[in-house]
């Protein structure tokens, strides 16, 4: 499967009902050692920035718990931080309420474009690796 296949697979997810970070987590199943079903119940709660809209956004979320799985666990921090930096690259910033512009009322990234992002950020990161 492509990047662009992947992020496209993460907005079928998406727009199931899916939270962002679900959506990321759940298009790449196939590269780690867990179902889509269980991956989607993992990410339940990482929707709208945890839920405040304060805090990380969920498809950098989603694509940081991917890269942990295909990492096995290992060396994960440094890589996390690459992909945080391609996705603040991308979509302008990290945190959900920043992305949607709650504070200043300019949406940097709508929450589809951050699907692919997530999706593009960790696969560009990890086809590094």
């Amino acid at each position: 499967m492509t990047v662009e296949e992947r992020a496209e697979r993460a907005m079928q997810i998406h727009g199931k009902g899916n939270n962002c970070c679900q959506s990321v987590a759940g298009a790449c199943a196939d590269l780690v050692d867990m179902s889509e079903e269980d991956l989607l119940k993992i990410g339940a709660g990482f929707g709208g920035g945890m839920g405040c809209m304060e805090a990380t956004c969920g498809a950098l979320v989603g694509a940081v718990m991917i890269a942990g799985l295909m990492k096995d666990g290992k060396k994960a921090v440094p890589v996390a931080r690459q992909i945080l930096k391609r996705f603040e690259e991308k979509c302008g910033a990290i945190t959900c309420k920043d992305l949607k512009g709650r504070d200043t009322g300019k949406v940097l990234c709508p929450c589809d474009e951050c699907v692919r992002n997530g999706v593009r950020s960790l696969m560009e990161i990890m086809q590094k690796k």
